[in-house]
């Protein structure tokens, strides 16, 4: 039986230990493999949704396969997010080519990113969507950890590194 200094469970307000692999389109596109494990906070919308709920009950050791759905995900693709913007809006000094990701101000002044889409003779198109918008995710996840957050990480909803003894 576990205690709670030393869980073997994901349970929320616990600080869960991962090592990933992302795939999309059979296409490996993110990995925990160089980085290390991914550390986050469970129960607290660290992580994407379906994912997150996939995770619960898992033991130390455990591996699993994942299918996550744009509706647990990024979210489906939203065509209110790709919007047609003047050429002469954008400065000089800004490379205009299909593909490039560009972080832009919106009405509110936040800070989002976009990637241009389509160049045309007066207008450019950008997409404002997740990259991952309205892709199923397959993810290969093993709980390599689990520990107990501070009252501090939980106050404050996420991992903190480097203030904890192991």
């Amino acid at each position: 039986m576990a205690d709670k200094d030393n869980p073997t469970t994901v349970a929320d307000d616990l600080v869960v230990s991962i090592e990933y692999t992302l795939t999309v389109d059979g296409e490996v596109i993110d990995s925990s493999e160089d980085e290390g494990p991914l550390d986050y906070l469970h129960g607290h919308s660290n992580i994407i949704p379906g994912l997150e709920k996939e995770l619960t009950g898992m033991q130390v050791g455990e591996k699993k396969k994942v299918k996550v759905l744009p509706a647990e995900g990024y979210g489906e693709l939203d065509e209110d997010s790709i919007m047609e913007v003047p050429l002469d809006e954008f400065p000089e000094d800004v490379p205009l080519e299909p593909g490039i990701e560009l972080e832009i101000t919106d009405d509110e002044g936040d800070m989002m990113f976009a990637e241009i889409v389509e160049i045309g003779k007066d207008t450019v198109t950008l997409d404002t969507n997740h990259p991952l918008a309205g892709k199923t995710l397959h993810f290969d996840i093993s709980i390599v950890g689990l520990r107990t957050a501070s009252a501090e990480e939980i106050d404050h909803g996420h991992v903190h590194f480097g203030d904890h003894d192991h």
